[in-house]
């Protein structure tokens, strides 16, 4: 007998999270730097009549402003906020992943990242249109020139080819040759060549050295530059490895990527979200301070308070609205203050060896260790350190860059992943250049200081931090 063939109505229960505009904007405003959070919260200032500014004075405690803001809320008849609505409430309890932020830089790795954050460059192909428009007239030539610009990729190489640009706009490639020079002529030099060797060579043109013994190598023999084989650049050119060896560092002077410095968006400003202060006189004790002076310090206002009976209802329920999201805004904002704290006390007290001895000292630590501590979700924690800074004794560090795998040690403990990628540069550091250590032979002195580690592990790390192998570190 076959199966029938229709359609059925059925009924089920199940429990389904639904993400409220509410609740979507409380995680933003958690996560969300101090800089763009004094941005939101000003845009509300201008938005919510219920919502006014408090001019903090100087002899006044912020913190009296604060909680006299929250009491006047609670003292008044009001609709219970359902989130976030006390001081342990947890941001994430319902979810399990995280969010991305509102301004996530996919090409920042924070995870691995050793380097400080480095100061805003301004960047963007302004500066080549802006070189553009005074080099060439209007015409046909400029499109060109533009439209070789706009063909750059972040490395400011040129993308396309002669042949498609000069099919595009239907002229001889002499034509494209010509405009091309002119934008290779512009700052930064090398930008706009159409591969590394070339980009090398106008550096190099630019400086006055296109005939100098850098520029022989580059165009003769770049295979071999490459690949480091020094002793065959060497027999060629009648020289000793060592004199090529040197020649190659002058050459490795040079920017591989000029496109850095004129496209895409450049490296971000940092502006610390909190700061963390040896406190004088206790050993090994530190306080967490939250960096929200420039944030407005909000209360709700009472210029509507005794009105209603002179209002229509559209009125009435219109300043209601806005006056339960004001209340909700404080009670939001406050709540997470209390939590960045909270966070960056449990991550101090974690890594106290780093505040005392530098990265080194780094101890394993992820957000479920932290979760753990403050009693709430990792995913919070996840929120709450996602694109924040923190001010420290030792410099200014992303939040994450706390957080790291650990690997075992004889002595039963574990050390960072951070601390090991520390100790494998140092060792680099200290080689005889004339023979350097290879990845098996760092392992060896690893594991002498009681680390277990594989050698793919090693060479893993090495490559993160941009440490050549062993035969390309050889110096002659």
């Amino acid at each position: 007998m076959s199966p029938s063939v229709g359609l059925r109505q059925s009924m089920q229960l199940r429990q389904q999270l639904v993400m409220t505009q509410r609740l979507q904007q409380a995680l933003k405003l958690l996560q969300v730097p101090t800089l763009e959070l004094e941005q939101i919260l000003r845009k509300e200032l201008n938005e919510n009549p219920l919502l006014e500014e408090v001019e903090v004075d100087d002899e006044v405690d912020e913190e009296t402003v604060r909680d006299d803001s929250i009491s006047e809320m609670e003292t008044g008849e009001r609709e219970k906020i359902p989130e976030p609505e006390d001081e342990n409430r947890d941001w994430g309890d319902s979810f399990e992943d995280g969010f991305r932020g509102v301004s996530n830089d996919p090409a920042y790795d924070e995870d691995d990242e050793l380097e400080r954050p480095q100061k805003y460059i301004p960047t963007g192909q302004e500066a080549l249109s802006e070189q553009l428009a005074l080099a060439v007239p209007e015409g046909p030539e400029r499109r060109i020139g533009e439209y070789i610009v706009g063909c750059l990729n972040e490395d400011g190489l040129l993308a396309c080819s002669i042949e498609e640009i000069a099919a595009f706009f239907e002229v001889e490639e002499s034509v494209v040759e010509a405009v091309l020079r002119i934008v290779q002529g512009f700052d930064p030099p090398g930008v706009a060549a159409r591969d590394l060797q070339e980009c090398l060579l106008l550096q190099l043109e630019a400086k006055g050295g296109d005939e100098s013994e850098e520029a022989e190598i580059i165009r003769h023999h770049f295979e071999n530059l490459k690949n480091r084989k020094f002793s065959d650049i060497a027999r060629a050119m009648k020289i000793t490895p060592h004199q090529v060896q040197e020649i190659a560092q002058r050459i490795g002077e040079l920017d591989p990527r000029p496109g850095m410095s004129v496209g895409g968006e450049g490296a971000r400003a940092v502006t610390p979200d909190l700061e963390v202060v040896k406190i004088e006189g206790e050993e090994g004790e530190y306080a967490v301070y939250l960096h929200d002076a420039n944030l407005p310090h909000l209360r709700v206002s009472g210029a509507y308070e005794g009105q209603k009976a002179s209002r229509n209802e559209d009125d009435v329920k219109f300043i209601d609205e806005k006056k339960r999201h004001a209340e909700w805004i404080i009670k939001t904002i406050e709540q997470r203050r209390r939590t960045m704290i909270k966070v960056m006390e449990a991550i101090v007290a974690e890594q106290k060896e780093f505040f005392e001895k530098g990265a080194i000292a780094l101890r394993p630590l992820t957000l479920q260790q932290v979760a753990s501590v403050i009693g709430m979700h990792e995913s919070t924690v996840s929120r709450v350190t996602r694109q924040k800074y923190v001010q420290t004794p030792r410099g200014v560090f992303p939040l994450k860059f706390f957080f790291s795998a650990g690997l075992d040690s004889d002595s039963g403990g574990e050390v960072a992943a951070k601390a090991v990628k520390i100790m494998i540069r140092d060792i680099v550091n200290a080689e005889n250049t004339g023979k350097p250590l290879s990845d098996k032979k760092i392992v060896d002195i690893l594991q002498e200081r009681g680390l277990r580690i594989a050698r793919r592990t090693v060479a893993k790390y090495r490559e993160q931090m941009g440490i050549l192998s062993a035969r390309m570190r050889k110096h002659y």
